[in-house]
This record gives structure tokens, C-alpha cells and sequence, in this order.
């Protein structure tokens, strides 16, 4: 079986390598999870797909984000998601995502949209805390909402600037035309002019979002492993533990203090922890 919880399983009995080593990506990932590994771009790792089952899918997608404070890195270029669609990641046969994925056996169509979780190291003062989080911590509104209501923030800056008036009509065309994040990340080549232009996003937490920040959320403590995992219903209580328990087996889940955080803006989420130390 593969999925994020076995992936987790990895982190937590090899945890004392996130003490020592310099990078995130230095980790010793248990390759045999993974259906491909990249550095530079979204997503640094995925992992395989799980054979068809009641408890796992697999094929999450996974970002990592290091950092030297308790403030989640910003996110460049890609948006943070609960969920990614895996077309828009795979463009083209000689995407190297999709050769990779195919060299370790995954049937890729077989799971059109995938999980994504973020694997986030922050540091301060000393301590450590390990965070595998689910991506709708961060996404608590539609990207394609995000970005329109952005881009309407600097229409309406430039408008009241200039002093020019345009009918709602056209204003809401305009929004709604730049609410896709891929019209940003083509590159653009303008006749005569010896560079090329590319618009990149990028994305900041704010404090409300912040994940590590021990005012807004001390149930994350100092020098622990967390995994944090939507947590909306009873049943998905049930179907996190059942998951849980059937990776790491009964017996050794007592080892985790089960949590539950409320977000400001999404709602409830589960959190498994464990000492780090």
C-alpha cells in the first residue's frame, strides 16, 4: 500500500535526521513510496499509487518548505491547493513528471485529482517543529477566487488613480479573464523587445494561515512531528484513525496525542503528534 500516512510512517521513525540535516530535501525519503522526485518545481515528490482499496489511493502530491523562523515560507509560483488536478502538472509526452511516474508503474489517468500536502520544517530559538499538512489549510478560498479578487483590488487601485471609469460589464470580464493562475506563467515574447516576460505569483501566508505561529496555534508545540489532515465530520475522524491504525498498527498508536485545531477561516482539522525529541 502506499499513501501519505505510510510516507508519514517514514518521517516519524526516521524523525531525529530533521535535528541534523541542513536541508528538508536531505531527509532519508523511503523511495519506494515515491512515483517521482523533482527539485526546482511543483511537485518535489509524489507518491505512487495505491492499488485499488478501501482505506488509500495514494498519489498525493508533496511540496517541501523550509524555514529558519516559525513563518511558512511563501509559496513561489504555484498557489497553495487542498487538491490538484494531475493534467495540469503533466503537459506534453516528454513531461518529466510523467515519464517518472510511469517508470514506477503508476496507471497516471487512473487518478485524475490528487491530494497535495506540504511538508514544512520551521525553526526558532532552538526548537523544531515538523509539520505534514493537508494543502486546504491554506486554500480557504477557490485560487480562481483569489486571484480574480486580487487582480479586481488593482483594478479598482488604478481606476480611482486615473480617474477613469469603466461599466461593470467590462470590469467583470476583465476579472473574470485573469482568474486562471496559467494566464501568469506562459512566458511572452514581444516583437523587437530582446527579453521575454513572465509573470510569476506568489503567495504569503498570513498570520491567520500560519501553521507555526504559537500564538495562533499552540497546540502545535515546540520540537514535535505533526501530520494535519482535514477534519470536517465525525466520520472523517473515524476514516484519519482507521488509516492511522492500520499503518502503524494498533498498539502504537497511543504514541500520538490526537489533537483537534480550529482554523480561522476553514474550519476544523486532526492533528497526529509526536515528540521530536
Amino acid at each position: 500500500m502506499y499513501s501519505i500516512y505510510h510516507f508519514f510512517k517514514n518521517l516519524v521513525e526516521d524523525k531525529e535526521y530533521f535535528i541534523s540535516i541542513p536541508k528538508l530535501e536531505d531527509f532519508p525519503f523511503n523511495s519506494s513510496l515515491l512515483s517521482c522526485r523533482n527539485k526546482g518545481q511543483f511537485p518535489d515528490m509524489a507518491i505512487k499509487i495505491s492499488p485499488k482499496n478501501e482505506l488509500f489511493t495514494g498519489g498525493e502530491l508533496i511540496e517541501l518548505k523550509d524555514s529558519y523562523t516559525y513563518t511558512v515560507p511563501s509559496f513561489n509560483s504555484t498557489i497553495p491547493t487542498g487538491k490538484k488536478e494531475i493534467s495540469k502538472l503533466i503537459k506534453g509526452e516528454s513531461s518529466v513528471i510523467k515519464k517518472q511516474m510511469e517508470e514506477a508503474g503508476d496507471d497516471i489517468n487512473s487518478l485524475s485529482v490528487r491530494d497535495v500536502y506540504y511538508l514544512i520544517r520551521g525553526k526558532k530559538q532552538g526548537n523544531i517543529k515538523i509539520l505534514l499538512v493537508h494543502g486546504s489549510f491554506f486554500e480557504t478560498i477557490q485560487i480562481g477566487d483569489l486571484i480574480s479578487q486580487s487582480f479586481s483590488q488593482v483594478l479598482e487601485e488604478r481606476l480611482r488613480q486615473s480617474g477613469l471609469k469603466v461599466n461593470d460589464e467590462v470590469k467583470n470580464t476583465l476579472i473574470a479573464i485573469f482568474s486562471e493562475q496559467e494566464n501568469f506563467s506562459k512566458v511572452r515574447t514581444i516583437d523587437k523587445a530582446s527579453v521575454k516576460l513572465r509573470f510569476r505569483i506568489m503567495t504569503e501566508v498570513k498570520a491567520e494561515g500560519n501553521i507555526l505561529n504559537s500564538k495562533k496555534y499552540p497546540e502545535i508545540a515546540d520540537n514535535t512531528i505533526n501530520l494535519v489532515i482535514p477534519c470536517h465530520t465525525e466520520i472523517d475522524k473515524e476514516i484519519a484513525i482507521k488509516r492511522m491504525s492500520a499503518v502503524f498498527g494498533k498498539n502504537k498508536l497511543d504514541i500520538f496525542k490526537l489533537l483537534k485545531i480550529k482554523h480561522y477561516f476553514n474550519g476544523y482539522f486532526l492533528v497526529f503528534q509526536d515528540d521530536l525529541i
